[in-house]
């Protein structure tokens, strides 16, 4: 990983990722701008919604206009090399995949772009970073649950970044944060499709709560 890739992962506070899966485009305007008000510095678009290259590139924009921090927007469910060279088209910085292709991880990083590969076992998570993932996307983290994390954390670089995905709620931030854990995205606890834009706003600013 380069250093400036380093630099921004690193760098964003606090550290929750939000997955807007489901989200029209005409909706990404309203939802982005309250997860940025309530302190949100990242956003994932799982490529498996209606239009989602239209709403990475809604979404890179009101980030610039909300906050002159840094923010990570880009898409989720990345499965393809030409779905990475789409996302950073539309502006975005942040490549999250459900599972670990090395040619999805390499294309990331030429494109300057943050990758998060899935992984769930020592192995995928050794060869996720022989190839330069940004961080870890442990799922789904429910199953593994913290102490498999506390057992993984052993054994990889004391380095490595990791983010807890799929069946995380805030309230359980605390025993994942103490078994190596250093980052969550949240997907239907924070947002499911048709949800009001103040209702959104209420769960981030309690999610992020539970982080400070």
């Amino acid at each position: 990983m380069g250093k400036a890739q380093d630099s921004l992962w690193r760098g964003f506070s606090p550290r929750l990722i939000a997955i807007l899966r489901g989200i029209r485009p005409e909706e990404t305007t309203g939802i982005v701008s309250v997860l940025v008000e309530a302190g949100f510095r990242a956003i994932e678009i799982p490529l498996n919604s209606p239009d989602p290259f239209d709403s990475v590139q809604i979404a890179c924009q009101v980030a610039r206009e909300a906050t002159d921090e840094p923010c990570l927007v880009g898409a989720g469910t990345v499965l393809e090399v030409e779905e990475v060279d789409q996302v950073c088209a539309a502006g975005g910085n942040l490549i999250v995949s459900p599972n670990k292709n090395a040619n999805v991880i390499r294309r990331a990083l030429e494109h300057g772009a943050l990758s998060l590969p899935g992984v769930f076992t020592p192995t995928e998570c050794f060869e996720a970073l022989d190839v330069g993932a940004t961080a870890l996307k442990i799922f789904p983290a429910s199953l593994i649950g913290a102490a498999g994390i506390s057992a993984l954390r052993a054994v990889l670089p004391k380095d490595t970044s990791l983010c807890a995905v799929g069946g995380i709620a805030p309230k359980d931030f605390s025993s994942y944060l103490d078994a190596g854990v250093d980052s969550f995205a949240l997907g239907g606890s924070l947002y499911r499709p048709g949800d009001a834009p103040r209702t959104v706003r209420e769960r981030a600013s309690d999610a992020v709560k539970y982080l400070k």
